[in-house]
């Protein structure tokens, strides 16, 4: 027990059911992250986009919520996390509505945008909000086991939720789902949940705020552009001005008696390590589920629905491990628990790339259940280490760190590893002979592009072109699954050296 907790009075039935509230944002903002990885062919199809612009399509919305989540976990303790809450739910259902109808690539990347604007408004109020409902530190524990296996399951989901629309609908039905998520989210949130806020939050900080969007937009952005175009001016003056963002964010938060978020934290063990734990955690799932997405549908031939179904044990072994973390740590110190939820994570990279081409759908089932494990059990600890550091009326900031972790985490899985796996894929690829420049280029660009080119190109070509791109996929997975082990690796330590001596 923290020098911040008291004894509490236990959580009510009314709490409780103000958690299952709460875990309707959760999880569609989650599911949001990845519902569409098994869209992408579809809209690869009728909307051509480019690859960049497909993996803008995929990031740009957990870039923009990386970049406003502090702020927005701020503007929660201010004005009121559940009156945020409320305006990001509503603001998000309009928009989800708005891309399920876009009519081109740059207008579903617009969409995305706004997603990720409404998106920061749910996501540091719904853990914040747990801070306040759950005084008493075993119960919150339970509620944030509940909370982060929603999230992660949530994730996971996402290509489930797709397949099952897919199979019946066009590629728009899956923003449509955040319709009856939120409707019951505006009914009940009045009536269950509490306002909670910041009784004493100092002088509005909008100078902060804004170094915050400066600091994590450009970062995050330098870095897609690193692993996709490789070293430019662009990138390089994107990461100058993120610098000297976050240094100005630090120094002006260190120079406040009362900061939106106390820099102080991250000399906390348990907050750092956790912070580090729920970026790698994140970016090991979605890393995964981005070509494992890909390869089920694409290599394997399955329709979205029965790839979605080849993710359900690893779906519910994340909410599993979750859930069974709670009582294991109060026998083992959650730095261990957490080195060994990444390490799940290394053995699961490490067998996809040691099986490489010879991988089965059993094999990257079995691969996806064993890094689910890892996940699952990581999230938790870490989210719930990360809102104990503080105290009631700071949540919100703290929460804002927790959700820029996992989006950052999210983003630079999608963009490192996508990077190095489009990489690899284009460099690997044989076009035959018999197509004209722009089916090259397209076949050239993607997997999906391949497939599509393939389906109306003659049947010797087709053939030879599905071929070369199936091999050259599963050549950049199996690099990509290497880069992925050894960063887990290096995780693995920093986790065990700075969490090892941190108790429950």
């Amino acid at each position: 027990m923290s020098a911040t907790e008291q004894p509490q009075v236990m959580a009510t039935t009314k709490q409780w059911f103000a958690l299952g509230v709460l875990m309707l944002p959760t999880l569609l903002v989650s599911i949001d992250n990845t519902v569409l990885s098994f869209a992408l062919p579809s809209i690869a199809r009728d909307l051509r986009p480019s690859a960049v612009a497909q993996l803008w399509i995929v990031d740009v919305y957990p870039l923009v919520l990386a970049a406003l989540l502090v702020g927005t976990g701020n503007l929660g303790d201010r004005f009121g996390r559940r009156r945020l809450l409320l305006i990001g739910a509503s603001g998000f259902g309009i928009v989800s509505v708005l891309a399920a109808f876009a009519p081109d690539a740059t207008s579903l990347v617009l969409a995305r945008i706004l997603l990720g604007v409404f998106g920061a408004m749910l996501m540091p109020s719904t853990l914040s909000l747990l801070r306040s409902l759950f005084a008493d530190r075993r119960q919150r524990r339970l509620a944030i086991a509940i909370w982060a296996a929603g999230f992660s399951a949530g994730s996971a989901i996402g290509p489930l939720v797709g397949g099952v629309l897919l199979e019946n609908f066009w590629w728009g039905s899956v923003f449509l789902v955040a319709v009856p998520f939120l409707l019951p989210l505006l009914i009940f949130a009045p009536v269950l949940i509490p306002e909670s806020k910041d009784p004493t939050p100092g002088p509005f900080d909008l100078g902060s705020i804004l170094l915050s969007i400066l600091t994590l937009g450009p970062a995050v952005y330098a870095i897609k552009e690193l692993a996709t175009e490789g070293v430019g001016v662009l990138p390089v003056v994107l990461l100058v001005i993120a610098a000297l963002s976050g240094f100005f964010f630090v120094r002006r938060l260190l120079g406040q008696a009362n900061p939106m978020l106390d820099m102080q934290l991250f000399r906390v063990p348990s907050f750092s390590g956790a912070v580090l734990v729920n970026l790698v955690s994140v970016f090991s799932l979605l890393g995964l589920l981005f070509f494992l997405t890909q390869h089920l549908q694409l290599v394997e031939g399955l329709s979205p629905f029965d790839a979605a179904l080849a993710l359900t044990p690893g779906i519910l072994v994340i909410i599993v491990a979750g859930l069974a973390v709670v009582p294991l740590v109060r026998f083992v110190r959650p730095g261990y628990l957490m080195a060994g939820g990444l390490t799940l994570s290394l053995l699961a990279y490490g067998s996809i790339a040691l099986t490489g081409s010879d991988a089965t759908v059993l094999s990257y089932i079995v691969a996806f259940c064993v890094l689910g494990a890892g996940i699952g059990s990581a999230e938790t600890l870490s989210n719930d280490l990360i809102i104990s550091s503080v105290t009631p009326d700071k949540a919100g900031a703290a929460s804002g760190v927790s959700e820029t972790a996992y989006e950052l985490g999210a983003v630079l899985g999608t963009a490192v590893l996508g990077s190095i796996l489009t990489a690899s894929y284009r460099s690997t690829i044989e076009i035959p002979e018999g197509l004209n420049a722009t089916d090259s280029t397209a076949a050239r660009e993607t997997l999906g592009g391949a497939v599509e080119v393939a389906s109306s190109a003659p049947a010797g070509v087709g053939e030879q072109l599905l071929d070369s791109a199936r091999h050259a996929f599963d050549s950049g997975v199996v690099t990509t699954s290497w880069v992925a082990v050894a960063l887990m690796a290096v995780a693995i330590t920093i986790t065990l050296v700075t969490l090892r001596s941190v108790r429950s």
